[in-house]
């Protein structure tokens, strides 16, 4: 797959604890992007953060949250990533569902 140029990138922040039928949702995202044919889509995870709900959600060992911040990204022609939207519709109940306008430089997969 060869992308390059305008492109845009689809970025998913949810929290390391919401589940989609028993399984981690960013992982449910991954496996909807892999089989719509996008790019990539690497999970993030953060070490500290907050969302709409304001509680902070930290990785130091003292604190007692445990659900930290994820980020799905992926990046692809607009056309494609847009067309993978309304999956997200029934998954992201809770979280934020960005989109910009990058540029892609180089992308390049290891040999077969």
């Amino acid at each position: 797959m060869k992308i390059e140029g305008p492109a845009v990138r689809l970025t998913v922040f949810v929290g390391e604890d919401d589940r989609w039928h028993h399984r981690p949702l960013y992982t449910e995202i991954v496996h909807r992007a892999h089989n719509a044919g996008l790019a990539g889509a690497p999970v993030l995870r953060g070490i500290e953060g907050y969302g709409a709900s304001s509680r902070i959600h930290t990785s130091r060992l003292l604190s007692l949250s445990s659900d930290l911040p994820v980020a799905v990204v992926i990046v692809d022609a607009e056309d494609k990533v847009r067309a993978f939207l309304p999956e997200l519709d029934d998954l992201v109940t809770e979280g934020l569902v960005i989109l910009d306008p990058v540029e892609v430089i180089r992308y390049v997969g290891r040999p077969s």
